[in-house]
């Protein structure tokens, strides 16, 4: 799978069109995880929330690795790496683990790893990761890597003073943000976006020296959210391009996207143990390559209705439906049309209705 994704990357990137995105010089690496439901599959390597059933529920796990640049004015997630869950250990946290040490031992000097919440600073700290942008929650609490002034009494203070970049409440109270060091305000979308921020901060329980690994925490107030966007990154950046490398982050949830819905690969019903990995591993392929392909044809309307098409991947899905199969492609002896009888089966509606003939009615 390295050798198909390598190639394929070198194919998106000699196209005259394609475009990296940079900011300040840093190419975002995007680095995120999916997840492939079966639930009734069993021995299924590997759980994930689901927010629907508010529970972990049986699923096929991958991380997937990407670069971020865009073609036709469409932003794409070039696919680095496809990981599989660890073949003794099957926690997706294991999975994560090894996901950003294989991210930091690959990553360049003029490259930014992007993740969302649900991972810590501290987990990236540890895979040794210097340069990130990471989404926090939103009662992240930091500290200053300053020792505050004693008092005079009491015991003398051995962490910095803490730090609450947005308010919350906590038994009917409102705890206080703390003030921000700096303020800016900036353009983007055509929308005012404010933004806090707060310098050379420390983890909580970590002890004031100048070795510390320190960080910058952004809270982005966009009118287009109801909650503020706080981010945090090592690297002194502008806030223009903090909130911009974050936004690279959601091309890489088209792959899966693409992988699931429209090439249906959220239905496998595969059970071999390597053909549930590999299944997966394809349509996350297919996904990236159908989006590519979408954001590279013209943009054909669905119906009359479609007066302002775009390039998705549905739109092509759909017009790519509507053609027979290639007869001059020159394909393997192993794939082959399947001439199965299916003349005497019900067919659209009725097949939904359909009832076997040893059906017997209740009562």
């Amino acid at each position: 799978m390295s050798i198909m994704l390598t190639l394929w990357r070198e194919h998106v990137k000699a196209q005259p069109g394609w475009q990296e995105h940079r900011y300040e010089g840093y190419l975002p690496v995007v680095v995120d995880v999916t997840a492939f439901w079966r639930p009734t599959l069993k021995g299924c390597p590997g759980k994930h929330y689901h927010p629907d059933a508010d529970r972990a529920l049986p699923a096929v796990i991958f991380g997937i690795t990407g670069e971020v640049g865009e073609i036709n004015g469409q932003r794409l997630a070039l696919p680095r790496a496809f990981e599989r869950v660890h073949p003794s250990d099957h926690s997706e946290k294991r999975l994560w683990q090894e996901m950003l040490k294989k991210a930091q031992k690959s990553l360049q000097a003029d490259e930014i790893v992007v993740v969302d919440a649900g991972l810590k600073i501290s987990d990236l700290q540890e895979a040794g990761i210097e340069r990130y942008v990471l989404r926090l929650a939103t009662n992240f609490t930091a500290r200053r890597n300053v020792l505050p002034a004693y008092s005079g009494h009491g015991r003398k203070p051995i962490y910095g003073l803490a730090l609450r970049p947005l308010p919350r409440k906590y038994k009917g109270k409102t705890l206080e943000a703390t003030s921000a060091d700096e303020n800016h305000v900036f353009v983007a979308d055509e929308r005012e976006i404010r933004v806090e921020v707060w310098r050379k901060l420390i983890l909580n329980k970590v002890v004031p020296d100048e070795n510390n690994p320190t960080f910058d925490v952004y809270a982005f107030y966009d009118p287009a959210f109801e909650q503020p966007w706080l981010l945090a990154t090592p690297v002194t950046l502008k806030s223009e391009s903090v909130h911009a490398i974050y936004k690279d982050r959601w091309p890489v949830e088209q792959i899966p996207l693409s992988a699931k819905q429209m090439v249906g690969a959220q239905r496998q019903f595969v059970h071999n143990p390597e053909s549930v990995q590999r299944l997966p591993e394809l349509a996350l392929m297919a996904g990236s390559i159908l989006s590519f392909l979408a954001a590279t044809f013209p943009a054909l309307p669905t119906g009359f209705w479609d007066r302002k098409p775009r390039r998705t991947p549905g739109r092509f899905r759909r017009q790519l439906a509507g053609k027979p199969f290639p007869k001059d492609a020159v394909l393997s002896g192993q794939i082959r049309k399947k001439n199965s009888v299916t003349a005497h089966l019900p067919k659209g509606s009725l097949a939904r209705s359909a009832k076997p003939a040893s059906a017997k009615p209740f009562g």
